[in-house]
């Protein structure tokens, strides 16, 4: 099956279930505006994430990369007025666009970003007693997402939910051979998991709109 056709059905899928909300596009628009990458999720999966946090009930939400704000705020949109989310950005640009695309949704008042590298500003949550988070959500660099997660765990309670983003990499994730750091970050998170005590996981393969690749769930012992 050719990308076209998953791209396609991605496609299909927004204009059915998804529509087209004028917050969210807009602020595809403006991070496309201002230059940032066009590694944003897809629609049917940024809706995915925005329905585990539904299910969850999640009332304070971790996210770890922010870009444009895209995901950010199918997160925010999940969560009752009394709600709080706190977004890890490295980049000030980044930041300040998320920012003003909060802004415009109306989600300001929920959306607390952060700038700054995200270890550091885990350590600081830690540090401060931020926690628990219901739900984390792990998109930044993917070299370092062994030690996201870690960091997270630190942060969550029994019944927490940690959601990681693109962990299959294009199937470099069993490739042996290998040197894509990215890849090699990935199979080490994944080893982490399976000798992580109190922690129930899966990774999902997926396609579509970006590509081949797949999202690890993680549920925190209860």
């Amino acid at each position: 099956m050719s990308e076209r056709r998953w791209d396609e059905v991605d496609d299909f899928i927004g204009d059915l279930l998804i529509g087209d909300d004028r917050a969210l596009q807009a602020a595809l628009k403006a991070s496309d505006a201002a230059g940032l990458p066009a590694i944003a999720l897809s629609p049917p999966q940024a809706k995915l994430l925005h329905l585990i946090a539904r299910i969850r009930g999640a009332r304070r939400i971790l996210e770890i990369g922010t870009l444009g704000g895209y995901s950010t705020i199918w997160l925010a949109m999940a969560l009752p007025d009394d709600g709080h989310l706190i977004s890890l950005e490295l980049e000030p640009r980044y930041a300040e666009v998320a920012r003003a695309n909060a802004e415009r949704a109306g989600l300001a008042g929920l959306i607390e970003i952060r700038v700054g590298a995200a270890l550091e500003s885990l350590r600081e949550l830690i540090d401060e007693g931020a926690g628990p988070f219901d739900l984390t959500f792990i998109d930044a660099d993917k070299p370092s997402t062994p030690e996201y997660f870690q960091l997270a765990l630190e942060l969550s309670r029994p019944g927490s939910v940690i959601v990681a983003d693109n962990v299959v990499r294009d199937g470099a994730l069993v490739d042996p051979d290998s040197q894509d750091p990215g890849a090699l970050g990935m199979r080490r998170f994944h080893e982490l998991l399976s000798r992580t005590a109190g922690v129930s996981a899966t990774t999902i393969q997926t396609v579509g709109l970006k590509g081949y690749d797949g999202f690890t769930l993680a549920l925190v012992g209860l």
